[in-house]
């Protein structure tokens, strides 16, 4: 050990030097065989205890003892880096704690994985599992009615930027962006609206693009704003009789299970009849709307009377005591005539059932359509009577603009606006909301 090294060397330190000898004399023969003898090695007893050995006991005295026999007096006196470096040496010796001994055991037991190159795997690697997405966060409607009239007001408000680039209000360009309003659909008396109060503000001087579009949301405001109206429903007449009329294809049997969808959510009792007889999908589709929304559906065969099943689901609603009762209606007008004889022959059984019946008569109409939207209004007003318009579609047209023509000439209420096939797509109509979409302002 190396401390039995440093107290030799400690001993030795403190033993006095000493005296030089005298010249020996000569040895006899008897005296040079003792010497010998006494210099050969000593073996060790293995048979004997260590603490009997007289060996190691030799050894032990002649090495000054074993280290823990110093005393602090004579380890004071050892140099402390010998001392650190005996104390590292016999831990290394010591056995590895119990703990220790266990996770190098633990360790060895696991099997060893390779790492493998880009590109490989091992049978049993697993990929890891992907983490879920986020839910994407839910749009206003604002939001989403923006992006549906994103086609409209994107195409409006680059015309008028281009055409007030650099340039002064006069009446040339008074009368390019009167064009430019009426080609977008917003009509002659919408259009004329934004250019009379641009020339009254700002004429003679620079005009910007986004000058103009506020002062032309502003406008739509002013026209819209009388029709925005919410649906009012007298259910002091039970049931409420809703009859909806349109063009086939302007949604007409969607926008029925989504106002059902809104009613029966509210707590009403709805039924929905089927009376666009002439297709059949028609009275498929509306009986899928109504398992969707927990409504009664009353339905025919194909062919049949749309007036006798108009009878039919008033008495039925009135005797299940149903809140309101929507019938859904054929639009067909590449025949005029044949199409006001069954709509004045609905309206008028109904009107036998009940002197104020139908109580509200709703037009759909497609936004894609433009300026034959204008038309069909006409022709539904003066055959089936209607009292208020919704405006389905306007997701996917440049033509959104008519809306606000529609209003400025009919001045018919606007109920619901839809941007989407989503049931929650279709929502009451609101002037402000719709002038800043279409404008592209921000709310």
């Amino acid at each position: 050990m190396a401390l039995g090294f440093i107290k030799k060397v400690f001993t030795f330190g403190k033993e006095k030097p000493a005296e030089t000898p005298a010249a020996p004399a000569e040895l006899t023969a008897e005296e040079k065989a003792a010497i010998s003898a006494e210099s050969e090695p000593k073996g060790r007893d293995e048979d004997l205890p260590l603490a009997e050995d007289p060996v190691l006991a030799e050894e032990m005295e002649t090495a000054g003892g074993p280290a823990d026999d110093l005393s602090p007096e004579d380890l004071s006196m050892v140099p402390l880096d010998l001392l650190e470096a005996e104390a590292e040496e016999e831990k290394a010796d010591e056995p590895e704690a119990e703990g220790q001994a266990a996770a190098v055991s633990d360790l060895a037991s696991e099997p060893v994985v390779p790492v493998l190159p880009k590109g490989f795997a091992t049978a049993e690697t697993r990929a890891p599992e992907p983490e879920a997405p986020a839910p994407a966060e839910k749009l206003s409607w604002f939001q989403r009615l923006k992006a549906g009239l994103f086609r409209t007001s994107s195409q409006l408000t680059s015309q008028i930027t281009a055409l007030f680039t650099k340039r002064k209000l006069d009446d040339e360009t008074l009368e390019e962006l009167e064009d430019l309003l009426i080609q977008a659909d917003l009509g002659v008396e919408t259009a004329l609206r934004v250019t009379d109060t641009l020339a009254s503000e700002r004429y003679g001087k620079d005009v910007t693009g986004e000058d103009v579009t506020k002062i032309m949301a502003t406008e739509i405001v002013k026209v819209l704003k009388p029709v925005a109206k919410p649906l009012a429903l007298d259910l002091s007449h039970k049931p409420h009789v809703i009859l909806v009329v349109g063009v086939n294809g302007t949604g007409k049997t969607t926008t029925i299970g989504k106002l059902a969808a809104k009613l029966s959510g509210s707590g009403l009792k709805i039924m929905l009849a089927a009376g666009d007889t002439f297709r059949a999908a028609a009275i498929e589709q509306l009986k899928i709307w109504a398992d969707r929304t927990g409504s009664t559906f009353i339905g025919t065969k194909l062919g049949a009377d749309a007036a006798g099943l108009a009878y039919e689901a008033f008495e039925r609603a009135k005797a299940e005591k149903a809140d309101v009762l929507i019938i859904d209606t054929a639009g067909r007008l590449q025949n005029k005539a044949e199409l006001m004889a069954e709509l004045e022959k609905i309206v008028r059984v109904l009107g036998k059932l009940d002197p104020d019946a139908p109580h509200t008569v709703l037009q759909t109409l497609d936004a894609t359509t433009g300026q034959n939207a204008l038309q069909q209004v006409e022709i539904f007003r003066n055959v089936a009577g209607v009292n208020g318009l919704i405006m389905t579609k306007l997701d996917g047209t440049a033509r959104g603009g008519i809306l606000v023509a529609i209003a400025a000439k009919h001045k018919l209420p606007v109920y619901f606006i839809g941007v989407g096939e989503g049931i929650d797509d279709l929502e009451p109509f609101e002037a402000e909301d719709f002038a800043s979409a279409i404008a592209g302002i921000a709310r």
